[in-house]
Parts: structure tokens; C-alpha cells; sequence
């Protein structure tokens, strides 16, 4: 039988994180520079994160998949009314590397706050799970994420396949409470507004994966059990 999550590539985990937990990350992120729409390369800058990513969060994914999962990215997305803002339709299709080695099937390059980013094939996107772990409410007025369930089977869109799916698919919207997390595959199609009442709210968006990278090329900072964790400095800090 084919899983929700394989089927859908969204899963709903409700209530999986205690009110104690959410507490010591509040007091864990209220020591976290946010600037705009959030923060990168929070798995660098915080070994609390790093600990709850690879422990409770990476616990999360045993009933989706028997393989071992590692946290290679995490980032926080802090909507609010001075941050209202909103993101148009795409897929997650950029990894965070530990340095620019040129590989085949690796493209688009960037450096974003001191830390190589690189669009792998699809192959590797299919094989990584991310959790967005909600630190708030998340009501329809709150500037919810919508997806198009199923679209991660298409592989990588261009922008006409993604205005194509968009128009013949139905859109789910994701409500979720503080405590809720989400579960998605990064080559699903998703999408946020503005807040209509904007108020905080707050994700902690962890990408997880399940293999190293291929040649020379590392993640920039996973605890994957073949390697020895690979910590890139982002931006210079320490």
C-alpha cells in the first residue's frame, strides 16, 4: 500500500512536539537575528537546534522510512506584521553544500550568506524529507502554506508545468496549531500569502537527507553516519 506521504507528499504529525519543548526553543530563537521573511543556517549557529533536529525531529521520520535521516539545512520562516509576506508558487530545489565542487547534474550555484548552494538532480530531492515544525498557530488568516498534493511526482517544473499543475489540480491549504508538524517532500508545490490578520508565525523548517553526497561534494553541515559532521561557517560567524 502506498503511503499518504508518497501519494500526497504531505503528511500532517499533530501535537508531536510537548508545550515544555516549544518553550526552550522560543528561548532558543529569541537569541536568533531574524531579518525580513527569516533566518538561514540555523543548524550552524545553534547546537540546541542541531541536537533537536538529529534527536526528536529526525525520530519523526522512523515511521515514514526505516532508513536513518540527518539534518542538512534548517532555517526559520518568521511571519509577522511588520514581515507580511508572501512566496509564489515553486518547489524546493536548492541544496546547502560545504563547498563549490563542480559536479555532473549539479547546477545553479549561489552563495547565500556564506554558504554554497547548489540544485541537484532530482533524484537526490526525491530522497529527502522535510519537517516544518509549527511554533505557532497557523489559521486560514494567518498566511497558511498551500500545495498541489501529488505534484511531487511530476519531478522538477519549469514555470509552464507549474502554471499548468496549478491550473488543473485543487489546492490544499495547511492549518496547523503550535506543536503540529508537516511533513513534505521538497519537490512538492507549495506556496504562501500574506497573513489577512497578521500575527506571528512561526516554522522551523529542517531538511532532512538519507545519503551522502556523490564524489567530493558534502552537505554543509549533517551529522550523516559515514562522515564525520561538516560545520560550513555562514557569513563569517562563528
Amino acid at each position: 500500500m502506498i503511503h499518504p506521504l508518497d501519494q500526497q507528499g504531505v503528511c500532517m504529525l499533530p501535537d508531536c512536539v510537548t508545550t515544555t519543548r516549544r518553550q526552550a526553543l522560543d528561548l532558543e530563537l529569541a537569541n536568533v537575528e531574524v531579518e525580513g521573511a527569516g533566518r538561514r543556517n540555523l543548524i550552524f549557529d545553534s547546537q540546541f537546534i542541531r541536537d533537536f533536529a538529529s534527536g526528536e525531529l529526525a525520530a519523526l521520520l522512523k515511521q515514514f522510512s526505516p532508513e536513518h535521516h540527518f539534518p542538512v539545512r534548517a532555517l526559520l520562516f518568521d511571519k509577522t506584521p511588520q514581515t507580511n509576506w508572501t512566496v509564489s508558487w515553486h518547489q524546493d530545489l536548492s541544496i546547502a553544500v560545504a563547498d563549490r565542487i563542480d559536479t555532473p547534474g549539479f547546477g545553479g550555484w549561489s552563495l547565500k550568506e556564506g554558504v554554497w548552494h547548489v540544485q541537484p538532480p532530482a533524484t537526490v530531492l526525491e530522497r529527502m524529507l522535510t519537517v516544518r515544525l509549527h511554533l505557532d498557530d497557523c489559521g486560514p488568516e494567518h498566511g497558511p502554506l498551500r500545495v498541489v498534493p501529488g505534484s511531487h511526482r511530476l519531478g522538477r517544473l519549469d514555470a509552464d508545468a507549474i502554471a499548468g499543475c496549478r491550473a488543473g489540480t485543487p489546492v490544499e491549504e495547511i492549518l496547523c496549531g503550535a506543536g503540529d508538524a508537516l511533513v513534505m517532500r521538497p519537490l512538492l508545490l507549495h506556496a504562501s500569502s500574506k497573513a489577512t490578520r497578521p500575527s506571528r508565525r512561526r516554522v522551523l523548517h529542517v531538511e532532512f537527507a538519507r545519503e551522502d553526497l556523490p564524489g567530493d561534494l558534502e552537505w554543509a553541515a549533517a551529522t550523516s553516519p559515514h562522515r564525520q559532521p561538516v560545520f560550513a561557517l555562514a557569513g563569517g560567524r562563528s
